[in-house]
């Protein structure tokens, strides 16, 4: 399946419900639409591409720059009397709130008939559909938090991408020295070992989410809970200091 359609079915998966709850059912359902096509990716990629992380790491490239992101100006209307910082804080927890979701919703899917076999080394199709989704959700995030405490990205939609992905792997703030920088410069051979060393260690961590019937999914909650708001915290930290400095320049 081309990348793009994978791509869109990550955005359905890791998309909020539309009535702003967090109900697990949706999110399996969801979560085992993207397994077929995983599956037929894996395939095409090769057993060694699969093996090696590349063709996960290839994915994320892929839908790094697809991840929808509200600009600044929006998020402040849509959060009206809430101050830059204060709304930080609630793409935090609603952030974590939606990976601890997609974490309980892939351990719901251990127990249900349709779950595909394992094509991974270390983890099923299943570990991948809910890499996926969870990345997305944590790049919206350090998007989003670089848009609304004033320290974009600057280029191209696709440079954005590569910069906020950068930002994920390092969990560092955007450098001003990476903007113009496509995803084809930003993610040379090193990077691309970073992101595949950050991927393998998050799937490690998620294999929790494989444990029978209810014990998965609490535990896959709880991981992902932890991970995405220390994500937020730190980069809400580095990204505020950088506001402190900036004003003190100003001086």
């Amino acid at each position: 399946m081309p990348h793009e359609d994978i791509a869109e079915l990550v955005a359905r998966a890791s998309a909020p419900p539309p009535d702003g709850s967090q109900d697990r059912r949706a999110r399996e359902k969801a979560l085992a639409a993207l397994i077929p096509a995983l599956t037929a990716s894996a395939r095409g990629s090769g057993i060694r591409a699969v093996a090696a992380g590349r063709w996960l790491v290839d994915l994320i490239i892929e839908i790094a720059p697809r991840v929808p992101v509200r600009d600044a100006a929006m998020m402040r209307e849509q959060n009206p009397g809430l101050s830059d910082v204060e709304i930080a804080e609630r793409i935090i927890r609603s952030a974590t709130k939606a990976t601890a979701a997609l974490g309980a919703a892939s351990g719901g899917l251990s127990a249900m008939e349709f779950l595909s076999p394992p094509l991974l080394l270390a983890a099923p199709v299943q570990l991948a559909a809910e890499m996926l989704t969870v990345t997305a959700v944590e790049l919206k995030l350090v998007a989003e938090l670089h848009e609304i405490l004033g320290h974009p990205a600057p280029g191209t939609v696709t440079e954005r991408g590569g910069a906020y992905l950068m930002s994920w792997v390092r969990r560092r703030a955007v450098s001003p020295q990476v903007g113009g920088a496509g995803l084809g410069s930003v993610f040379g051979a090193a990077a691309k070992r970073e992101l595949r060393s950050q991927v393998l260690r998050r799937i490690g961590r998620s294999t929790t989410s494989l444990a029978p019937f209810l014990a998965g999914a609490v535990a896959g909650a709880e991981v992902n809970r932890r991970a995405t708001k220390s994500l937020g915290e730190a980069l809400l930290a580095e990204l505020r200091g950088m506001n402190e400095e900036r004003w003190f320049r100003q001086l």
